[in-house]
């Protein structure tokens, strides 16, 4: 299986006006990508931001579901929660991540638009199953910075549907770019 890990980031992300931000952390991102990541074997989910309050909310979200009554009331649900990770940024993810598998991952960003240097799903899916880790980076709001994304490996093609509408939820994102890259 390959060493995938995921993260949603909610610092740098961009506002409608372009503006950098803090994004908050959502209920349903934490569930529902969690899902999609034990479905898919990620090795981690990541939820990076550097505000307090943010990272204190996922901390009770996380432990009702992993160690409260949540674990009993829904099993399933604790083994997705299990994967989540509160990291302040992403070298603090980057930094986990070597020390789990002794290697820095290949980061991979995902954008709603085309990029000059975007990367096609059928190429990315032979570059993670050659091995090591590899970091896969989805953003809030109304996407990652600029700066951010310069900074990346990879930058993958976006999720195109059949209109030119095209604004999905971070959740429904990742769960299709997880199973065009490791589905069965």
């Amino acid at each position: 299986m390959p060493e995938l890990y995921v993260a949603l980031i909610h610092f740098p992300v961009v506002n409608k006006n372009g503006e950098v931000i803090a994004s908050a952390v959502t209920n349903l991102d934490l569930h529902d990508i969690s899902r999609s990541a034990r479905t898919y074997g990620v090795q981690r989910y990541y939820v990076v931001t550097p505000l307090d309050d943010q990272q204190q909310f996922v901390g009770r979200l996380v432990d009702h579901w992993v160690t409260g009554s949540g674990a009993v009331y829904n099993p399933e649900r604790r083994k997705a929660l299990e994967l989540v990770c509160i990291k302040s940024s992403l070298e603090e993810v980057r930094d986990d991540i070597h020390q789990v598998s002794g290697q820095y991952p290949h980061t991979i960003v995902t954008c709603a638009r085309h990029c000059p240097r975007s990367i096609g799903y059928d190429q990315l899916k032979k570059n993670i199953n050659s091995g090591g880790p590899h970091l896969l980076m989805f953003g809030t709001a109304w996407g990652l910075s600029g700066d951010f994304m310069d900074q990346a490996d990879f930058v993958l093609d976006p999720v195109v549907g059949m209109t030119d509408y095209n604004h999905l939820s971070v959740r429904s994102a990742a769960a299709i770019i997880l199973d065009r890259l490791v589905g069965r």
